[in-house]
């Protein structure tokens, strides 16, 4: 099954603003809490696609397990809720793509209980231009692929590079970002935008 690849990735302007005095690698257990404080978060984003175009839109996030990408002057979107992905096309009336969650690396950060100490579960962390750089996997199903986070100190998630299980590259880089925000009941419903799209 083809899978659908999110991810943030290099080149960001802000991230090279930093002294490099204040660089120090950020340990991962502060990571890991990190992640599991965010409930809610909002933020407009810039997505390098696998094929080197690029798209922009809105994520919302919802921790834990939801997620929905809109993307601007298009009907594309991207929802996963309940341990499912439904990646809807905008040039095609038929259904959506859905797969399960965990079979994409941006499970780690949605999951409930983000622990990036696991064993197998971290492949690389280092310090770069003033940023800690994380990537991660599922320590059990490494074949799904990889999941690379790049994060500023004090801890905020600016970026995320996710690798699929084919090896191509998605690239997403945040904005400025809303936590706290409240989202409606419908924002992450897959069914709700079958039968809006008349799917």
């Amino acid at each position: 099954m083809k899978r659908f690849s999110l991810a943030l990735a290099p080149v960001l302007a802000l991230l090279l603003s930093a002294p490099a005095a204040l660089a120090e690698k950020i340990p991962l257990n502060n990571i890991s809490n990190y992640l599991n404080g965010l409930s809610t978060l909002q933020s407009e984003f810039t997505q390098v696609n696998p094929d080197g175009s690029i798209s922009a839109g809105t994520v919302y996030i919802q921790r834990p397990g939801r997620v929905r990408f809109e993307y601007k002057n298009s009907n594309q979107l991207m929802l996963a809720s309940g341990g499912q992905v439904a990646v809807f096309d905008a040039k095609s009336n038929q259904g959506p793509q859905i797969y399960p969650l965990n079979q994409t690396p941006l499970s780690i950060i949605l999951d409930s209980n983000v622990n990036l100490s696991r064993a197998g579960m971290v492949t690389g962390h280092s310090e770069r231009k003033n940023t800690t750089v994380v990537r991660a996997q599922d320590p059990a199903h490494p074949e799904y692929g990889n999941i690379e986070m790049v994060f500023t100190s004090p801890t905020e998630l600016r970026q995320w590079v996710v690798t699929d299980d084919t090896g191509k590259k998605t690239t997403v880089i945040l904005g400025e970002m809303k936590k706290g925000v409240r989202f409606s009941a419908s924002t992450f419903v897959i069914q709700n935008e079958l039968a809006r799209r008349g799917q």
